[in-house]
């Protein structure tokens, strides 16, 4: 609906119903856009030379939508296509197939995997159009061969060659990279050898230093833990001079108690003695102290004070003694004092050069590590990766050897040339079967580059060009369904449907519109022949069925 000049009403044609069918109606009816609708629904594009665009009915000037049915083989198909809005679907057995590709991948599926015909392929087997049909006489020799390669379903040889064309580029590319690669690898090799001794040499005297480091850090150790060890036994013989420490400490304490002891005895009788000195009378009882016992009493005392004073004097003499002894052990005591701090000392340079040492060594693995990575691991990776490259290059250079074996199958004298060989004396007798038919009577053949040779009976040589028209036609028919014949032979793109637009209004004669009439009569029982014309009045009653286009209120409808 809203096609051309179709209204906003779906046109609905049965093209399945009647083996023949007459399509009349007067210039500008909408005879012709039921083809538009055909090709538009199956290949999104008009039949005649407009732009996809003008398709939309200028009046209503939105919601063109044409719907396409069709079975092959079990599936029944439904293609819905429109514009304002942008509709294609492709409908399998009533349901809607993936639409996640773009429009143009939807579009190749539709044409390689169901269709199996291109446009070009169908405008020359299922439409003969008198406004946009090409004869394939009046094709150029690549598109002749394009045509008979669309039929013989070996287009695939010719889209290989495209692909094969590309991977020669990329082979020959990958050679020459292979080749660089190689060079550039041999290279670094060759780099790494002269430059392995050099850096060998450079990591063997840093090592070399290191090992010197680590041997000055262990004599210092050693020397430090001498000095230890000699310090340690200084402070064990001082040790022994001063084991009477504890003896001497005890005869202090005792010495000094003893003092003590004394002088408070010494202070009790100088009290005495100042006390008879200074009393006549007791205190206590009050009565007098004999002269005489007051004098023995404080001699005796005084006896006693100067025995103390003796025995004290004897007392410090044996004290000073011990604190003289005391003094030289707390001078020992320092001199070890002093010989430990050295001992600390000399440990702290030892712990010191221990944790240098442990870092030397660090160094040293990591240097003699490094002299083996530079012996081994660069050329063996470089030589790894050459083997690898040398295998792709093989891989390659075997590659090409097909590529080239492939190159030759597909060229146009190879495979496909042998498949139309075997094809070429059944489309000559075909083609000579249907002239024959249409009265006329030639020697018709086609090459192998589809050029033609055209004999009379009298084996006169002519070319397509030096017939009539009326002639041209009957040999462009021929030729049609002699593709329709070979398409069904080979089962690639067979269908059975055959539109004949207004080519009867044109070149052929009353002779040889009978003799088509009854070609397509003869046909098999499972086509299905619509030719649209203007001369319904003298052909209607050769055909099982005539539809009439008519305008209705600037609309084409079919007549009732």
């Amino acid at each position: 609906m809203n096609l051309l000049s179709s209204g906003n009403q779906l046109t609905e044609i049965d093209l399945g119903k009647n083996k023949t069918t007459l399509v009349v109606g007067a210039n500008g009816a909408g005879k012709s856009t039921m083809l538009d609708a055909i090709v538009f629904g199956l290949y999104g594009k008009p039949f005649r030379k407009v732009n996809k665009g003008q398709l939309i009915n200028s009046i209503n000037q939105k919601a063109l939508l044409v719907e396409v049915e069709f079975s092959i083989a079990k599936d029944n198909y439904m293609i819905r296509r429109g514009i304002k809005p942008n509709i294609f679907e492709i409908h399998k057995n009533g349901e809607i197939i993936d639409q996640d590709a773009s429009s143009k991948d939807y579009q190749a599926y539709l044409e390689e995997n169901i269709l199996k015909l291109n446009l070009k392929a169908f405008s020359q087997i299922v439409i003969l159009g008198s406004a946009t049909y090409v004869p394939f006489m009046q094709l150029t020799a690549q598109n002749r061969r394009e045509v008979i390669e669309d039929l013989l379903d070996i287009q695939i040889f010719s889209t290989m060659n495209i692909l094969l064309k590309d991977k020669v580029s990329n082979n020959k590319t990958d050679i020459l990279d292979s080749k660089h690669q190689v060079e550039l690898i041999e290279s670094k090799i060759q780099s790494a050898k002269e430059n392995n001794a050099s850096i060998k040499k450079i990591k063997e005297t840093q090592v070399s230093d290191i090992k010197e480091k680590v041997q000055e850090k262990l004599k210092i150790i050693a020397s430090e833990e001498a000095c230890i060890e000699k310090l340690q036994a200084n402070i064990l013989a001082l040790t022994e001079t001063i084991k009477d420490k504890a003896t001497c400490r005890g005869k202090q304490d005792k010495l000094k108690n003893l003092k003590h002891d004394l002088q408070t005895a010494m202070n009790t009788l100088s009290k005495d003695i100042v006390f008879y000195d200074s009393h006549d009378n007791c205190p206590v009882c009050k009565q007098g102290i004999e002269h005489a016992f007051k004098k023995d009493t404080v001699n005796t005392k005084k006896t006693k004070i100067q025995e103390i004073e003796a025995g004290l004097n004897q007392l410090d003499i044996k004290l000073n003694l011990v604190e003289d002894r005391l003094k030289a052990i707390s001078l020992v005591e320092d001199k070890m004092q002093e010989l430990n701090i050295q001992i600390g000392e000399h440990r702290g340079n030892v712990n010191m050069s221990k944790s240098v040492l442990s870092s030397y060594k660090k160094e040293l693995q990591n240097a003699e590590n490094e002299v083996k990575e530079v012996d081994e691991s660069k050329i063996l990776e470089y030589s790894n990766s050459l083997k690898d490259t040398l295998n792709n290059q093989k891989n390659f250079f075997d590659e090409k050897e097909v590529l080239t074996v492939v190159a030759a199958m597909l060229k146009d004298g190879g495979i496909k040339t042998k498949i139309i060989k075997q094809f070429i004396p059944v489309m000559n007798r075909l083609i000579n079967k249907y002239l024959a038919e249409f009265d006329l009577f030639v020697d018709f053949q086609l090459d192998e580059s589809f050029n033609e040779k055209i004999m009379s009976r009298f084996r006169d040589e002519f070319t397509y060009m030096s017939f009539s028209e009326g002639e041209k036609m009957r040999i462009n028919l021929a030729i049609l369904l002699t593709w329709r014949a070979v398409s069904k032979l080979r089962n690639s793109m067979s269908t059975n449907l055959l539109i004949f637009d207004e080519i009867f209004d044109g070149a052929l004669d009353t002779d040889g519109v009978e003799n088509l009439i009854q070609v397509l009569n003869n046909l098999t029982a499972g086509d299905n022949i619509f030719v649209i014309s203007h001369k319904g009045d003298a052909m209607g009653d050769k055909f099982d069925q005539t539809i009439k286009f008519q305008k209705v209120k600037n609309f084409s409808v079919i007549a009732q």
